[in-house]
């Protein structure tokens, strides 16, 4: 056994095959990967690694498995997904995951290639446990999988908490022990027990305000749109691969990003903190229909048109589409009167928050700030937005900070 000091949980009881994982290369090469990549220029003590965050994983893993009598080898496949389900990260994390997924057809979470081969897959098949197994659990697949990926998952449970503490905002803490206490199975189902409504939603309202005020915060959205186009812009160089950019870890890719000359005004940029600036900032209702679902290749199209219009440089001009705004957590399942649930079909919190999502929600289209009049006028007319007044719009409802808050 190994006890880890963590500064969340405390001390973390490391044993079996989870203790045989912990020092393989996979796994080790986590401390060098960012949980919340660019935003740590919004909030600079946002530095923990996807390791840290793997072995709080992994303890409430455990905690889950006393609370729910899990015992032998299928205990020992759930500890060993929830250690390794983040091998399969990119550099920054989250930050180029649309990037490297364009260019290798994976997400962070199809880690099976990963888990057969190399030092993971002799540590799995020592303790006969079978690697194509626990890649199924790491994806969310059957009864267990949900355990690890899913609603109620033991991953939300850590990364909430562990985010609102290293980034100093209260809105993640969640009380992840009562959670643990109420899970059980039923029919098959990970629900929270009779009565736990309330515990329920104090997950979806925590994941509603962490969303806009950290992972979401616009400077962090610009500046993982820089990063991004700057890596894009290396690989369309040749500088690099999506396999070799998927298996880098932070310091490398910013290295290589320094090293190229396509990228390396980009991060330059980056580097010193001298980020673009919101020259259009949309509402959803302002947006017509079709933008949100362009692809990758109209995208890059629609920036084009806005730097011609514009007479900038095309690499001065970011168009920044998030996804129209959902809400897993709201499939929650609670056992309500003897019968189970969803959340979405028993709280009226739901509707609430998912309609402050779409308030919250804004098309960005970002550049260098003394273009930014420019630039923003252009991308009204490309993109045919029907923005009344000024083209940045602040929000005061609380939840949502205004560029000039943290940093932005």
């Amino acid at each position: 056994m190994k006890v880890i000091k963590d500064s969340v949980h405390d001390h973390i009881a490391v044993e079996g095959v989870a203790r045989a994982l912990l020092d393989t290369p996979a796994l080790q090469r986590l401390r060098r990967i960012s949980q919340l990549g660019t935003v740590s220029l919004v909030y600079p003590s946002a530095n923990h690694t996807r390791f840290e965050h793997s072995l709080g994983v992994y303890h409430v893993a455990c905690e889950a498995l006393d609370q729910l009598g899990i015992e032998g080898i299928q205990a020992d496949r759930i500890t060993a997904a929830a250690l390794v389900h983040d091998v399969g990260h990119g550099p920054y994390s989250h930050n180029l995951e649309d990037l490297i997924h364009r260019e290798t057809g994976r997400y962070h979470d199809d880690v099976e290639a990963l888990l057969e081969s190399g030092e993971i897959g002799d540590v799995l098949r020592e303790h006969d446990l079978d690697p194509s197994r626990i890649a199924s659990l790491v994806a969310g697949e059957g009864r267990y999988g949900q355990l690890v990926s899913g609603e109620l998952d033991v991953d939300r449970m850590d990364y909430l908490v562990r985010d609102a503490h290293h980034t100093g905002v209260p809105y993640g803490t969640i009380d992840y022990g009562r959670l643990i206490r109420e899970l059980t199975f039923v029919d098959g189902e990970l629900v929270l027990g009779a009565g736990n409504v309330q515990t329920a939603e104090s997950l979806l309202v925590a994941r509603a305000l962490m969303n806009p005020t950290v992972y979401s915060h616009s400077a962090a959205r610009i500046s993982k749109a820089m990063l991004r186009r700057a890596a894009a812009s290396m690989l369309e160089a040749g500088a690099t691969d999506g396999e070799t950019l998927s298996r880098m870890d932070d310091h490398e890719l910013l290295v290589s990003l320094r090293s190229c000359e396509a990228s390396a005004a980009l991060v330059r940029r980056l580097d010193r903190r001298r980020l673009y600036k919101r020259g259009v900032w949309a509402e959803i209702d302002d947006v017509p229909g079709g933008i949100i679902e362009a692809d990758h290749g109209t995208i890059r199209r629609f920036e084009g048109e806005i730097a011609d219009r514009a007479e900038v440089p095309p690499e001065h001009v970011i168009l920044d589409v998030p996804d129209r705004p959902s809400m897993t957590e709201s499939t929650t399942r609670v056992m309500v009167n003897g019968e189970i649930r969803q959340l979405g079909h028993q709280s009226p919190l739901v509707d609430a928050l998912r309609s402050a999502q779409y308030a919250q929600w804004r098309l960005g289209v970002y550049c260098p700030a003394a273009e930014r009049e420019r630039v923003g006028h252009a991308a009204l007319n490309v993109l045919g937005l029907d923005v009344d007044g000024p083209l940045i719009s602040d929000v005061r409802d609380g939840l949502y900070t205004t560029l000039d808050q943290f940093g932005g």
